[in-house]
C-alpha cells in the first residue's frame, strides 16, 4: 500500500472501516447476550442492525470507486473488542458490569465516529458526493448510538443507587 493521493488514503480508511464493522457484526450478539439490562440489550440489538447496514453501505461505496483496496484487519477494533470481552468475563453486580460494558462500547463508538468523520472529510475533499452522503449517514448513526449509551448510563444505571447497593 502506498499513499500517493487522497484517493489512496480514502481507500485505506474505507478498508479499515469495513473490517471494523464486520468484526462488530460478529461481536455485538455476544455483547447483547451478556448485558443484564433490557434497555441496553435493545440498544445493542438496534445497533447490530445498523452495523449490518454500515457493512452494506461500505461494500456499495467500495464497489463504486475504481480503487485498489487493501485487505486488512482493523487492529484497533480487534483490540477494543478484546477489551470488551475481558469486561464481559468479570464477575460481580450485573448493573456495574453493564456500566463497564457501556464504557467499552462507547470507546468503540468514539473510534467509529473519528474514522467515519475522517472518511467523510476525504470524500468531501475529493468531490465524491454520494460517498460523502452515505458516510455522513453512518456517522450520524454512530453519534446517535453514542448518545443512546450516554442516556442509558447517566439517566439510568448511575441513578439507580448502584454505589449504595455496592456499599452494603
Amino acid at each position: 500500500m502506498r499513499y500517493d493521493s487522497l484517493q489512496d488514503v480514502l481507500a485505506d480508511q474505507l478498508a479499515d472501516l469495513w473490517s471494523a464493522e464486520r468484526q462488530l457484526v460478529a461481536a455485538l450478539p455476544k455483547l447483547a447476550d451478556t448485558v443484564s439490562s433490557d434497555e441496553l440489550r435493545s440498544a445493542v440489538d438496534e445497533h447490530l442492525a445498523e452495523t449490518r447496514l454500515h457493512v452494506d453501505r461500505l461494500e456499495h461505496i467500495i464497489g463504486s470507486l475504481e480503487v485498489a483496496y487493501p485487505i486488512e484487519e482493523c487492529e484497533a477494533m480487534k483490540g477494543l473488542i478484546r477489551e470488551t470481552g475481558r469486561v464481559m468475563d468479570v464477575p460481580g453486580d450485573p448493573i456495574a458490569r453493564d456500566v463497564a460494558l457501556i464504557a467499552t462500547a462507547q470507546r468503540v463508538e468514539h473510534y467509529e465516529i473519528s474514522a467515519y468523520g475522517t472518511a467523510c472529510a476525504l470524500a468531501d475533499e475529493l468531490g465524491l458526493d454520494e460517498v460523502s452522503s452515505l458516510l455522513s449517514a453512518t456517522l450520524d448513526e454512530e453519534r446517535h448510538a453514542d448518545r443512546t449509551l450516554n442516556k442509558i448510563a447517566l439517566g439510568g444505571f448511575m441513578r439507580l443507587g448502584l454505589n449504595e447497593r455496592a456499599a452494603k
